[in-house]
């Protein structure tokens, strides 16, 4: 079955919320991977393998409005593609399978579906950091 494994929210300002989750939550970083458009952040702590992605997009300035930072909650599954096949059979419509690669190499399969309050939930191949 599923394991829900971190949960995303967009931030302005990386070192005001790190210092605010590690104090209010003892949350630390535990990797951060870093692209051209945007920095993601997984923070935990020794409580519980569930993690915070903090993603903060370079170049805003603005603070993001609630409601309009774009969040995610993220469950693992043994085979991808199988639930993908499961859910689509369901007849719950789950977007498209996709290996992300940015360097080239795949360091994620996933596939994103829907709640019926438009909530978005990630399906994630277990490998690497999506055990």
């Amino acid at each position: 079955m599923a394991k829900m494994i971190h949960s995303m929210i967009r931030v302005l300002d990386e070192a005001r919320s790190l210092a605010f989750y590690k104090t209010a939550f003892g949350l630390e970083p535990v990797e951060r991977l870093d692209f051209d458009n945007f920095t993601l952040v997984y923070l935990a702590s020794a409580e519980s393998t569930f993690e915070l992605e903090l993603t903060i997009n370079k170049g805003r300035e603005e603070p993001y409005e609630l409601g309009s930072g774009y969040g995610h909650l993220a469950v693992s599954v043994d085979d991808v593609a199988a639930e993908h096949k499961r859910l689509t059979d369901a007849g719950l419509a789950p977007r498209k399978l996709v290996d992300f690669a940015p360097g080239g190499e795949v360091i994620a399969r996933f596939f994103f579906i829907t709640d019926p309050d438009g909530y978005e939930i990630e399906v994630l191949q277990r490998a690497g950091r999506y055990l």
